[in-house]
């Protein structure tokens, strides 16, 4: 992809995450395509690559309040939600806002907590409002949550169930950094963290813009049969035991806009459709136990699904 032609404001973001990251472009860019499209990541990998890091300066970037939860056994709804408390004074409940009231949100080791409290991340991240004690709150925008699980441990973790994942626009991997991006970090590192100076450069109501504006990046009907095909066929698979939802297609449609508007386009490439289908089909699909047996991923059944599928090369006739 051709980086002299990105969106300037997302250049300058970029080029800040770029510089408390080393190395990770194409995570910095996924989390921006969740975030511009108003979406949410599931980020998935070994302790110490830089995950909290990653989310830290993304908010900062963009001027966001940023709100970090770690997920333990005993937390409960209303740690994550905020609680009503009697004021003897007033003679009243009065409201106090739990830490999901911000802007960026970094929900960590989210798999470490029961199923009722990942719970109550639902109706915030799905509907951006939260129910205590009958009253909704709505939740400010921009509202993104950035949730991280090790694949590694898994003894005392709650799996998310499918409902859950399915709320996710994105799951992606960190990854370790090669020898020479490693060494820059220990270099930046023996000095003041840069993150510690990192400032914004660019405000809510950019970003909110910014936001909308997306929503204007056309889809040709050609690339949105390409979407539900590539999602009909991961149904189809013979290692697949439930495939892509509707709200899979729906997910991949949005962040191809976003990616599309990123490189300075207002319309959807097929490339965009197969750069991103990996991270957004492959935590909503459930593969076959003798598949698993077999060492089959879901990443090699995506990208066979891909490669199956016929590109579009021209519009649909009307």
């Amino acid at each position: 992809m051709d980086r002299n032609h990105m969106h300037p404001a997302i250049e300058r973001v970029l080029g800040n995450i770029e510089k408390v990251m080393i190395g990770k472009r194409d995570v910095a860019e996924l989390s921006l395509v969740a975030l511009l499209a108003e979406g949410h990541v599931l980020l998935e990998d070994v302790p110490g690559v830089g995950k909290t890091m990653m989310v830290r300066a993304l908010a900062k970037s963009v001027g966001a309040a940023f709100k970090r939860i770690q997920f333990t056994p005993d937390l409960l709804p209303s740690d994550v939600t905020g609680v009503s408390i009697y004021n003897p004074k007033e003679m009243e409940f009065q409201f106090r806002p739990g830490p999901i009231m911000g802007n960026i949100i970094l929900a960590d080791e989210i798999n470490r907590t029961s199923p009722k409290t990942q719970s109550a991340l639902l109706e915030g991240m799905e509907e951006s409002s939260v129910t205590i004690d009958g009253v909704t709150h709505r939740l400010e925008k921009p509202f993104f949550v950035m949730a991280t699980q090790n694949p590694i441990e898994y003894e005392g973790t709650y799996p998310l169930p499918e409902a859950q994942l399915d709320r996710f626009l994105l799951k992606m991997k960190m990854g370790y950094p090669d020898i020479a991006d490693e060494m820059e970090v220990l270099n930046r590192a023996q000095r003041i963290p840069p993150i510690e100076d990192l400032e914004s450069v660019m405000d809510l109501a950019e970003l909110r813009s910014l936001q909308q504006e997306i929503k204007e990046v056309h889809v040709d009907q050609t690339i949105k049969r390409y979407i539900v095909e590539i999602a009909n066929q991961t149904r189809n698979h013979s290692s697949v035991y439930l495939g892509a939802s509707p709200r899979g297609s729906i997910a991949l449609m949005k962040a191809a806009q976003a990616y599309a508007f990123m490189y300075g386009r207002d319309y959807v490439l097929p490339d965009d459709i197969q750069y991103l289908a990996p991270a957004v089909f492959v935590h909503r699909i459930i593969l076959r136990s003798e598949a698993k047996f077999e060492g089959i991923t879901a990443e090699e059944v995506v990208e066979r699904v891909i490669a199956r599928v016929s590109v579009p090369v021209q519009r649909l006739a009307k």
